[in-house]
């Protein structure tokens, strides 16, 4: 199976605009191959919690049916991020989007103390199943928690799913945290950060790919849009520019 994790530069509250640049990106990730594309969190929207309510989705949108029909016409799961609407507030989520299935939705059931006056936590535990692989998302602050990683690998997950909006500070902290919990588990473990500003900080990118020996395979830089691409299978690994 072919990972891609799409490291992008998402327009603030521009929600139509970032779609598009999606969609750009998916074509762009079949052309390589991919079998998944991992999104960063928030993707649809940019990371901006003082938006968020306002610009809170439901999954169902029909905004997003493209992103089903080319999920559907690649064979490819295709996972963004989007402030959605839950039934007590406004959540952070990821919604997946797989070849031939209904579209579900995994709700950050972590979060970090500056996000408790915007969000929400999600309650409900998912795995995915792609390619015969066992898929498990996590976004952002709680794929920093070894308690969450422990909970995917009970679960059976193969594959570390982690959509991230992270500070220079926080990638320092993935690139310390990630190829630990792929080690023990036996996980391969994507991240796929944005880049340029984000709510008061500066999203500083380096989305990568470890594998499970918790070997780096693959990693962009802090600047550029990219994808970062990793075949589990023959343990190709590359990235392309998205310029």
């Amino acid at each position: 199976m072919k990972l891609i994790a799409a490291q992008i530069l998402a327009v603030p509250g521009e929600v139509e605009k970032n779609i598009a640049r999606h969609i750009d990106v998916i074509h762009l990730a079949a052309s390589q191959g991919a079998n998944l594309l991992l999104f960063p969190e928030l993707s649809l929207t940019g990371y901006e919690p003082g938006l968020a309510d306002v610009l809170a989705v439901h999954p169902s949108d029909s905004r997003f049916d493209e992103f089903q029909a080319l999920s559907d016409r690649y064979g490819m799961l295709i996972a963004v991020g989007a402030p959605t609407k839950g039934t007590k507030g406004t959540e952070i989520s990821m919604i997946t989007f797989q070849p031939g299935l209904e579209r579900t939705t995994y709700s950050k059931q972590l979060l970090h103390a500056d996000e408790l006056p915007f969000f929400t936590p999600g309650t409900q535990k998912l795995v995915l199943s792609q390619a015969n692989f066992v898929l498990a998302p996590a976004i952002c602050y709680e794929s920093l928690q070894p308690s969450h990683a422990e909970q995917a690998a009970e679960s059976g997950a193969q594959v570390y799913l982690a959509s991230v909006a992270k500070s220079e500070r926080g990638v320092a902290s993935a690139y310390s945290h990630y190829p630990m919990i792929a080690k023990k588990h036996s996980m391969t473990v994507m991240m796929a950060n944005c880049i340029g500003a984000a709510d008061n900080y500066v999203a500083a990118g380096r989305s990568a790919i470890w594998n499970s020996d918790g070997e780096i395979v693959c990693g962009a830089d802090a600047f550029q849009e990219a994808l970062v691409a990793y075949d589990i299978q023959t343990g190709e690994a590359g990235i392309f520019s998205l310029a």
